[in-house]
């Protein structure tokens, strides 16, 4: 059996799942909603499983909400060498941001390269953060695309082709003119 096949059968955790159950998946929430396999808050370190018990863990629209990077230490212990960390954030230039008053931090496309080994900001082991993940595997910015926003169907795909145009995207005024929605990032362990 190959590594990719292998980690295709792994556990997988949908970390602060909320009402977005995954059938198949270990849904994990600190509220007790239909379908919530584990309640448990987030924030409550270490979290209930053992050392590389995943194969893949989802985290969608939940670090915004707490310190992560506690978390983050904790999802590389229980994801399996090679397992993939799937994470969605709001982009800093998001509206969403300033809405919810239970957001308490903001990403850039960049944010997350401080937790990988081989990345142009990464800095050695140690140096912020006892543990780092591999590399990054794929990263986009998306853009609100229904109503009044259909033009983001173009812009989005131009954005993303590249880091430096990303870059150029959040370093100029772009992001105020044409506000991101979200960050997807994929990590390897």
């Amino acid at each position: 059996m190959t590594n990719v096949e292998n980690l295709m059968r792994s556990k997988r955790l949908n970390l602060g799942c909320g009402r977005n159950i995954k059938k198949g998946w270990v849904n994990l929430d600190s509220v007790g909603l239909p379908g919530v396999d584990i309640v448990h808050d987030i924030e409550k370190l270490p979290l209930p499983f053992e050392d590389e018990q995943f194969g893949e863990i989802r985290c969608d629209n939940i670090l915004e909400h707490i310190e992560y990077i506690p978390v983050l230490k904790d999802l590389h212990r229980i994801l399996k060498p090679g397992g993939l960390l799937k994470i969605r954030v709001p982009h800093f230039s998001s509206r969403n941001n300033y809405v919810d008053p239970t957001h308490k931090k903001r990403f850039s496309i960049e944010t997350f390269d401080f937790f990988v080994a081989e990345s142009r900001i990464a800095r050695e082991k140690g140096y912020y953060f006892d543990f780092r993940f591999s590399k990054i595997i794929s990263r986009k910015i998306k853009f609100y695309k229904k109503g009044i926003f259909w033009p983001n169907r173009m812009v989005e795909p131009l954005i993303n082709l590249g880091p430096r145009i990303q870059w150029w995207y959040e370093s100029t005024y772009m992001c105020r003119l044409i506000p991101a929605n979200d960050i997807v990032v994929e990590l390897v362990k």
